[in-house]
């Protein structure tokens, strides 16, 4: 992650300003809804800034996933820092919830009176739709490299059946599979054999297809 701040420098020519910092995270606390800042905060921290490639906002993401807290104010945390040390961090966060603090603070008594309107209702599932779909193209976005690797895709399975499926408590399911994906890509392991035989048979089955097709 210590990649981010060079990058920046090097696209900049110098350190991030630390009001371009906080008006970044403002603008994309202050367009989001929910879980989508996510997929704001790698519009603007990757495709617009460059102050991340995909790999290091990856990282930050599982960094943050794995600590208690939001996911987006963890987040904030490690790019800030990462670009300008504590005060980064500082005002990263400070601008990503500043917005929504903002908001919730004005429309609370707005909500107090019309929560029972099925119009405000019917709103807030229509934004609730469009932070799927933002999280949803995140996730293709940044894990298609994943979902051609067989090993991947098992450890991506067995996480889904047991959060949504078994319904074990997610720090059982981070402690279990978490540390067996490490021993499973832990420098040495042999796990790159068993993707390469799994390359070749795709390969192979695609082949057979295509074969078909032409018959």
């Amino acid at each position: 992650m210590n990649d981010a701040s060079a990058a920046a420098e090097a696209g900049t020519g110098a350190r991030v300003s630390l009001g371009t910092i906080f008006w970044t995270f403002l603008t994309a606390g202050a367009i989001s809804f929910g879980g989508g800042v996510v997929a704001y905060l790698r519009e603007f921290t990757v495709s617009d800034t460059k102050w991340l490639d995909d790999e290091g906002f990856l990282d930050a993401l599982e960094i943050s996933q794995t600590l208690p807290g939001l996911n987006a104010v963890n987040m904030s945390v490690i790019i800030g820092d990462n670009l300008r040390g504590i005060p980064g961090a500082i005002v990263a966060v400070a601008g990503l919830v500043l917005p929504g603090v903002v908001v919730i603070m004005g429309l609370g008594a707005f909500w107090q009176e019309q929560s029972h309107n099925p119009q405000v209702k019917a709103f807030l599932i229509g934004v609730a739709a469009a932070a799927v779909g933002l999280l949803s193209t995140v996730t293709l976005q940044l894990g298609h490299k994943q979902f051609v690797k067989p090993l991947d895709l098992a450890i991506i399975a067995a996480t889904f059946v047991a959060v949504s499926i078994l319904r074990i408590p997610l720090y059982i399911v981070l402690v279990v599979i978490g540390s067996a994906a490490v021993l499973l890509y832990r420098p040495g392991a042999k796990h790159k054999l068993l993707e390469e035989r799994a390359r070749h048979l795709r390969e192979r089955l695609l082949h057979r297809r295509y074969i078909s097709l032409r018959h």
